[in-house]
């Protein structure tokens, strides 16, 4: 295996799909133009070779930091000039890289493309090594984000934002606020002075989200948009425009010992005005009714006229036993960090929580769905015992708490695969909208279902409502979306192109490789096929038709809802080069 050190600059079109959809052939010219009269000369000018295109992205390669950084000021400045032309979001680092011909992989090129989508339109973000590589050498400031958590990425990376002149550094485009009321509560601070707690923190915050979005007078952004902001100082006026709402709640939260105090401020976005500041103090025992006195008085500062009964309803029921919620909080980050490693320690944490409360709903729905993505993941297989029992403890959550529309939603999304219930899963999931319209989640699932099924145009219209509830992420959601719908109506060129969009997002989604892999042997380009299929093996090594058949088939029981689709998969994968097994 040879390896090098390199820096590596990502690069990705903003608004590609919204363009696409408006103005394609137009979209695809200025696409060409940018990679004609910008890219080619200025990477030739500071000696960086494109190494890989990906639809409306490139990743180029570079010996020194210096020439990366100096190449990215250029191409922002030569796009600044344009008038309501393409901008680009650039992120570059330096590390080893794998080389394999002329392509270049590892955490290398990684890290680049994950602190890609940190930088502003026209904007560009380095790692700390970049930065120190530079210093001394080129003339910029920069704003340090802090250690970011990257996707697949083992440790934090310190990420840092150049600040470019103000005819260089774009905005993104505001968002249009909803006809009610409309917030974000974004991360509060771990004031405990033992970063363990974060965890507690982080809890709080998703507890008292949820309560607001249950509330349907309300528009409340989802918690992964909020979540986007953590570590971050961030102007709360441009939160507002990017989230496209008009208030936004922040706060800290301490526990010390038994005792807990959070504090919120509630401040109009346009104006920077403070609205409401108050200070809860309480035991643990009393956790809950803090969280509900949140809530009530943020309702009550922006939508005095909300009924008391319709906060009662959002209010969540009070856990019996403290330790298995705390055990539930704990296991939500591991959750959400997606590492096999993380998912399993989830998994041990919630069965710990279930056996101190057996009548724990959300705790057997976190379970259950925890024990799908080991299994959607290829990290084990369905009928190992720590994920055997997945279907039975989504039935079983639903069973405990069928008005609880988090739970069902969670719920759903193993009834649905891996149950093989794919028309109870889509009423548990709509009854779940009815209950709580904010919930992004509920719009995303509601969306993959109808995608399975075919149903490109309701897929869409939930993923559109999903993207509005969690603007800074869904989109490789959506994209997957697009791919599973558009392979179930055999529009394989379709998924070709918006499996390149996705992967631009997250470059090592097994899923998406699977499906572009075999749309592309059945569109006859084999050759595309098999390096697709070279990428999906570097993910999940020993991958075979008969693993995938065992997948759709037994993981999955066939969700596809027309004949013939698993039957051209496999033959699609087979022409990729995927052994049979």
């Amino acid at each position: 295996m040879q390896r090098r050190l390199a820096a590596i600059l990502a690069a990705d079109m903003v608004g590609f799909s919204r363009q696409m959809g408006a103005d394609e052939a137009g979209t695809l010219a200025r696409l060409a133009a940018l990679r004609a009269d910008v890219l080619d000369p200025l990477l030739a000018a500071h000696q960086g070779r494109l190494f890989k295109t990906m639809g409306d992205g490139f990743l180029a390669e570079f010996s020194s930091a210096v020439q990366a950084v100096s190449c990215a000021l250029a191409v922002q400045a030569r796009l600044a000039e344009q008038v309501d032309g393409v901008r680009l979001r650039i992120g570059i680092h330096q590390g080893d890289v794998v080389v394999q011909g002329e392509d270049l992989m590892g955490d290398g090129v990684n890290i680049a493309a994950r602190l890609e989508p940190l930088a502003e339109p026209g904007g560009i973000c380095i790692s700390a090594r970049v930065r120190e590589d530079i210093t001394g050498k080129l003339t910029i400031t920069a704003d340090d984000l802090g250690p970011q958590d990257l996707k697949n990425i083992v440790q934090p990376v310190q990420a840092f934002r150049l600040r470019l002149s103000a005819s260089v550094q774009d905005e993104r485009p505001a968002l249009p606020l909803p006809d009610k009321p409309s917030l974000v509560v974004l991360p509060f601070a771990n004031m405990s002075g033992d970063a363990e707690q974060e965890y507690f923190a982080d809890g709080m915050v998703e507890e008292i989200t949820t309560a607001l979005s249950r509330i349907r007078s309300l528009f409340v952004i989802a918690r992964n948009s909020a979540f986007s902001y953590k570590g971050t100082s961030p102007d709360i006026r441009k939160v507002g425009r990017e989230l496209g709402v008009r208030y936004v709640l922040e706060g800290s939260v301490r526990k010390a010992g038994n005792r807990v105090r959070i504090t919120g401020q509630l401040i109009e976005a346009e104006s920077g005005a403070h609205i409401w500041a108050d200070r809860f103090d309480g035991t643990l025992e009393d956790v809950f009714d803090l969280q509900d006195r949140v809530t009530a008085s943020v309702v009550a500062a922006i939508a005095p006229r909300v009924r008391a009964a319709e906060i009662q309803r959002a209010q969540r029921a009070a856990v019996s036993n403290l330790q298995a919620y705390d055990l539930c909080l704990r296991a939500l980050p591991l959750h959400y960090d997606a590492s096999r490693e993380s998912v399993h320690e989830a998994i041990h944490l919630l069965r710990r929580a279930i056996a101190l409360d057996p009548g724990y709903a959300m705790a057997y729905g976190q379970l259950a769905w925890s024990c799908w993505l080991m299994v959607a993941q290829n990290w084990v297989a369905r009928d190992d015992p720590q994920v055997a029992d997945m279907v039975a403890l989504a039935r079983k959550a639903v069973m405990l708490a069928d008005d609880d529309p988090e739970v069902l939603t969670i719920a759903a999304s193993v009834i649905s695969l891996p149950g093989g219930d794919m028309e109870g899963a889509v009423t548990l999931v709509e009854k779940a909208i009815h209950l709580n319209p904010n919930n992004a989640v509920a719009y995303r699932v509601l969306g993959t279902l109808h995608g399975y099924r075919g149903n490109l145009t309701e897929a869409m219209a939930n993923m559109e409502r999903a993207e509005r509830l969690s603007p800074l992420d869904m989109g490789v959601d959506a994209c997957l979306t697009q791919v599973v719908a558009s392979f179930v109506n055999g529009q394989h060129d379709a998924v070709v192109e918006w499996s390149t969009k996705g992967l631009r997002q997250r470059m090592n989604f097994a899923a998406l490789l699977r499906y572009r892999a075999a749309s592309l042997g059945l569109l006859g380009r084999e050759a595309e096929a098999r390096e697709t299929a070279v990428r999906l093996f570097s993910i999940t090594p020993g991958y075979t038709i008969a693993r995938a058949r065992q997948h759709v088939e037994f993981d999955m029981n066939n969700p596809y809802g027309k004949p013939g689709v698993a039957e051209a998969l496999y033959e699609g994968l087979r022409r990729a080069g995927i052994p049979t097994g």
